[in-house]
């Protein structure tokens, strides 16, 4: 008989260790979406809260190719939302550079969404 060809248990069933590092990687998304500065903190919960309105099977940002100019659309919904709530006058420079910073957190936030199942495991 061969021994060699035996394996120990716990290498039968690798699954376990598979959620293992999965869990590792969300924590370690998670911590490092705690070092964002403030006003990022802030930008992200409100794209959050907008991806969660429209997050629905079948809608855009699960598209294989989500189309850009509804990205664009998204995004300058939620730049209104960010300028309408300040209290001052904002320049079109901070508008441009607001409008940059919200489309990069949004495109991160559309492929956490995208790549994650209900149970908020991300699947890499």
């Amino acid at each position: 008989m061969n021994q060699s060809r035996i394996l120990p248990f716990y290498m039968a069933y690798p699954l376990p260790m598979y959620y293992q590092q999965e869990d590792s990687v969300t924590r370690d998304l998670e911590y490092l979406q705690q070092m964002y500065p403030a006003e990022a903190k802030k930008y992200q919960r409100i794209i959050a809260e907008t991806l969660d309105r429209i997050d629905y099977e079948g809608s855009m940002i699960y598209d294989e190719y989500p189309d850009k100019w509804q990205i664009y659309r998204l995004t300058q919904a939620i730049v209104d939302k960010i300028v309408n709530a300040g209290e001052e006058q904002q320049s079109d420079a901070y508008r441009s550079r607001t409008t940059e910073f919200v489309q990069v957190l949004l495109s991160y936030e559309i492929y956490r969404k995208r790549h994650s199942n209900r149970n908020g495991i991300l699947k890499f």
